[in-house]
């Protein structure tokens, strides 16, 4: 296990902050005022709080030392109150003790499982979603991904960028509904798309393949209401001997593209269906041609980011929002927009989001 794995591991060597010193000045204040109070009060009665207060953030040692260090506080007092209950209150300091400590046993194991299963979830995200190169050919790519379940880490988003004979192919999409089925829906588009991508000559074959995914897919892994398994999805193709894009919107929310300080949206000429409602509605594919030249920037996203709402219920205004910006480049456009989206919706997220962020210049010409 590599060093950055073993800092994430629930251990608790290391910085000790506020929070966990807690059970320490709890037990420093009720000694205080036992010693500094009548006796009448009996502020010693409250010292079993603090080994289960220990439990809620320690391990198991320090909870059973700490119980013993009330124990012999305890003790203490006796000395100069002798009417002060002790063997009771020294009663329930053993049982809430040994009870605290079983307690933070339980509780380990439990964030032990926890880790292994975040562990499971990154490698299965770096496979579902692996990185993408940051720059192919004359494109500069960067990605953003958050799942609507922070603790799953992926979610029915996906998104693809592939560098072929044909172009630079993108895939971004979003399976209906969430949880493993979305999951394997999604991993089974995009590696029918890593296939397609270098196989098919246009963007319809392409499509067809996947559309042709879902639905074995569907077939195979059947639920209660079959049209769970469908997808929105947006194919873009860049290719490398002209300055324009090719776009098929499979039902997505239609991209945004910046030019010369203008910012477009790319509703598509005629939709076409989402994945697997082709046998539906018809599987008529339309591919719009959009100019993409030296500067541009295009913005691919999922609509956990056009439905982000705020307080009021309001959508996020992403046409607006990315009318004012400047001409960032694609890291810095992601983490203003991810920065604006929490703010709008108060850190909320009830949807996954994925982006895709995408600047051309010329060939030859990097950025710094």
């Amino acid at each position: 296990m590599s060093a950055r794995l073993r800092r994430r591991r629930p251990a608790y060597s290391g910085r000790w902050d506020a929070a966990r010193l807690s059970p320490v000045v709890l037990t420093v204040v009720i000694a205080v005022l036992a010693f500094s109070t009548p006796r009448e009060i009996a502020f010693s009665r409250l010292l079993p709080a603090a080994p289960a207060l220990a439990a809620a953030m320690w391990p198991v040692i320090p909870t059973l030392l700490l119980g013993a260090f009330c124990l012999v506080l305890m003790a203490v007092l006796s000395l100069f109150y002798t009417d002060l209950g002790t063997q009771y209150t020294a009663a329930a300091i053993v049982a809430v003790t040994l009870a605290a400590a079983y307690g933070s046993h339980v509780r380990l194991q439990r964030e032990e499982v926890l880790f292994q299963l975040r562990l499971v979830a990154d490698a299965a995200q770096k496979v579902l979603l692996r990185p993408l190169p940051r720059r192919i050919g004359d494109l500069e790519i960067e990605s953003l991904y958050l799942a609507a379940q922070e603790q799953a880490r992926i979610g029915g988003d996906f998104y693809e960028a592939i560098d072929t004979p044909h172009g630079v192919r993108l895939l971004i999409g979003d399976v209906r509904g969430k949880g493993l089925s979305a999951v394997g829906v999604a991993s089974a588009v995009i590696g029918s798309f890593r296939e397609a991508a270098y196989d098919e000559p246009d963007l319809r074959g392409i499509v067809h393949r996947l559309e042709a995914t879902v639905t074995r897919h569907s077939a195979v892994f059947p639920t209660q209401d079959q049209p769970e398994h469908f997808a929105t999805a947006l194919l873009a193709e860049i290719p490398p001997d002209g300055d324009y894009l090719r776009i098929l919107n499979c039902g997505h929310p239609p991209p945004l593209i910046a030019h010369r300080g203008k910012v477009r949206v790319l509703d598509p000429t005629v939709p076409s269906p989402p994945l697997n409602l082709a046998e539906l509605i018809g599987d008529r594919y339309w591919v719009d041609t959009v100019a993409f030249a030296p500067g541009d920037r295009l913005l691919l996203y999922t609509d956990g980011v056009s439905e982000a709402r705020d307080h009021a219920g309001l959508f996020f205004p992403l046409p607006n929002w990315m009318r004012r910006q400047g001409h960032e480049q694609p890291r810095e456009l992601l983490d203003r927009l991810h920065r604006d989206l929490l703010l709008h919706s108060g850190g909320r997220r009830d949807d996954d989001i994925a982006v895709l962020a995408l600047r051309r210049f010329d060939v030859g010409v990097r950025e710094s």
